[in-house]
C-alpha cells in the first residue's frame, strides 16, 4: 500500500508525494443517546424544531463570502482546501491541513521533520464573492510537533491540521455551515467503523489556475475495513471519486453530522484501489490544545441543519461506494 501525500497545490504544478502507511482500525462511535422512558401519551411533544447555532457575527450561509470550502492559498506552499470554523480566545480560525505550508520535497510528508513555514505565514482565503481576504498561519501540528519533538509515529504521520486566523474585519462575513450537507452539529469523538457513511465535499478536477469558483461537488464515502490496532490520528475512507490535488483539507462529517476529520492523503493499493485518508479532528484539536500555545479552540457548529440528502443533489451524486476495502 502506498500513500499520496500532497492532494495540495504548489503554484507551478501538483506533484504527488510517496511514502508507506498503514490501514487502521477504529471503535465504533460514542454518540449513542441516553435511555430516555416513554412519556405517558398525554406528555407526548412534537419534536423540537432545529435551533441552529449561529452568533450575530455569521453572515447568512447563502451569502458568506468565508466558510468551509473556500480555497487557501499558503504564501511559498500550496492551495488548499478549506474544512471548518473555530473560535478560541476571541479569534475565528479556517481550518486547513498543516501540510498546505509545507515547503520541502514532495517527498518530505513527515510532519515531525517536514520543512514548513512558520507561524505568522500568511494565507490567502480566496472568498465566494470574488474577493481575496488575508489570513494568518496562527497553529500547525507540524510546527508544533517539530517544536516539541514528537517522536510517535502516528501522530507525525496522521496528525495533519491548522488553523488561519481570519482578520477581525472579516468575520462578520464568515458562516460555519459544510456546503451541501450542511453542519456540523458537534465533533465525532468515537471514530468510524468499517462500512460507516461519511459526508464531504471536493473539486471533480484539479483546482490549480481555475480560479475562486472552482466547483465544488458533494462527497459520500464509507469507511474501509480496518487492518490494524486502531490509530487515533488517521482514517481510511472510499468514496467513488478519490481526492484531486487542491482538495487538501476538505472537511468530512459522520451520518450524524459530527465533524470527523479532513482530507489529508490518497493511498493507494493494489486489491482495493484509491482510498482517501482523513486526519481525525479530535485527535488534532486536542494536540492543538496540549501542545500549539493558542488556548482552547472550539469547533463551531452549522447555522444549517444536516441533512445526508441535500435538497436538489441528484441521489447518484451522493451514493456511498461498495467496492473493496468497504466494510468486508
Amino acid at each position: 500500500m502506498v500513500g499520496l501525500r500532497t492532494l495540495a497545490t504548489g503554484a507551478a504544478a501538483a506533484v504527488a508525494a510517496i511514502a508507506a502507511l498503514v490501514a487502521v482500525a477504529v471503535p465504533p462511535p460514542a454518540h449513542s443517546a441516553p435511555a430516555i422512558p416513554a412519556p405517558a401519551p398525554a406528555a407526548v411533544t412534537a419534536p423540537a424544531p432545529f435551533v441552529p447555532a449561529p452568533g450575530p457575527e455569521w453572515a447568512p450561509a447563502a451569502d458568506a463570502a468565508i466558510r468551509p470550502g473556500v480555497l487557501t492559498e499558503t504564501a511559498g506552499a500550496g492551495l488548499c482546501t478549506s474544512n471548518f470554523v473555530f473560535t478560541g480566545g476571541g479569534r475565528t480560525f479556517l481550518g486547513q491541513a498543516a501540510h498546505c505550508a509545507g515547503t520541502g520535497a514532495d517527498t518530505e510528508i513527515d510532519g515531525c521533520t517536514a520543512a514548513t513555514l512558520p507561524l505568522g505565514a500568511k494565507v490567502t482565503i480566496r472568498a465566494t464573492d470574488g474577493t481575496r481576504r488575508t489570513g494568518t498561519l496562527a497553529y500547525s501540528s507540524w510546527v508544533a510537533m517539530q517544536a516539541g519533538g514528537e517522536t510517535d509515529p502516528a501522530a507525525c504521520a496522521g496528525n495533519d491540521f491548522a488553523l488561519v486566523e481570519i482578520a477581525p474585519a472579516d468575520v462578520p462575513d464568515v458562516n460555519p455551515s459544510v456546503p451541501f450537507f450542511g453542519g456540523p452539529t458537534g465533533l465525532d469523538t468515537g471514530g468510524l467503523p468499517a462500512g460507516a457513511e461519511v459526508f464531504g465535499y471536493g473539486s471533480p478536477r484539479a483546482r490549480v489556475g481555475s480560479g475562486i469558483n472552482a466547483p465544488l461537488q458533494p462527497k459520500v464515502g464509507a469507511a474501509a475495513e480496518p487492518a490494524t490496532p486502531r490509530d487515533p490520528y488517521t482514517h481510511e475512507i472510499h468514496t467513488i471519486t478519490p481526492g484531486v490535488p487542491g482538495d487538501s483539507g476538505a472537511g468530512y462529517l459522520d451520518a450524524g453530522g459530527h465533524a470527523v476529520g479532513l482530507l489529508s492523503t490518497l493511498t493507494l493499493n493494489s486489491s482495493e484501489g484509491v482510498s482517501d485518508g482523513l486526519s481525525d479532528l479530535a485527535a488534532a484539536l486536542g494536540y492543538a490544545a496540549a501542545n500549539g500555545g493558542i488556548g482552547e479552540v472550539e469547533l463551531v457548529l452549522g447555522t444549517e441543519p444536516f441533512t445526508p440528502e441535500p435538497p436538489g443533489v441528484p441521489l447518484t451524486a451522493i451514493a456511498p461506494p461498495a467496492g473493496p476495502g468497504v466494510g468486508r
